[in-house]
């Protein structure tokens, strides 16, 4: 055998003009929609350099030993400065699993960075001022390490916007996709 796979599906080469896919599972590039397997790989590289990114701006505001989930969580809570219930954050983030969230939540309070009120039923998380003076360092740094760097191109607010916008409009795509999973 000359190390080649069985039954492996042949190297193409592109062509002239072609442009090469840069993927990290070409199997599922095979068919139509290649483009998608492109937009995925992308997505896994974004958001793990972006949860690196948020942890270790947490970490040069002073709060090393927060999760990525509790960094989202400590910055949804603050949002517009109004208590949050936890199906909220939930929701809003796009969570599934409320014990995820109840245990950053736990996390944050027993760190003195968020509070929780009863209020008939439910209970209202909001930011103590410890938890929102850690986010105005957590602004700042952000200010001097990322939208220094943003520049040109890299500074278009339009593209943002759409570009947020077209993953949003995925997400509701991924979320059927995995409603019509779970019926299988």
């Amino acid at each position: 055998m000359t190390g080649t796979r069985k039954n492996a599906p042949p190297r193409s080469t592109p062509t002239a003009g072609e442009r090469i896919r840069i993927l990290s599972s070409a199997h599922l590039a095979n068919g139509p929609h290649a483009e998608l397997s492109e937009l995925e790989f992308g997505l896994i590289i974004a958001h793990n350099a972006f949860s690196r990114w948020v942890m270790r701006c947490m970490s040069a505001a002073g709060e090393p030993d927060l999760a990525f989930n509790d960094i989202l969580v400590l910055h949804h809570v603050h949002h517009r400065e109004r208590g949050k219930k936890l199906a909220d954050i939930c929701f809003t983030l796009n969570y599934e699993d409320a014990h995820v969230i109840n245990y950053a939540l736990k996390k944050l309070a027993s760190l003195g960075l968020v509070s929780g009120e009863k209020t008939g039923k439910e209970v209202l998380y909001t930011t103590t001022a410890d938890g929102a003076a850690l986010i105005e360092r957590f602004r700042d740094v952000r200010g001097r390490c990322l939208l220094a760097s943003a520049e040109g191109e890299q500074a278009d607010g339009d593209s943002h916007s759409h570009v947020a916008s077209r993953l949003r409009l995925l997400s509701g795509l991924y979320d059927q996709a995995a409603r019509a999973a779970s019926s299988l």
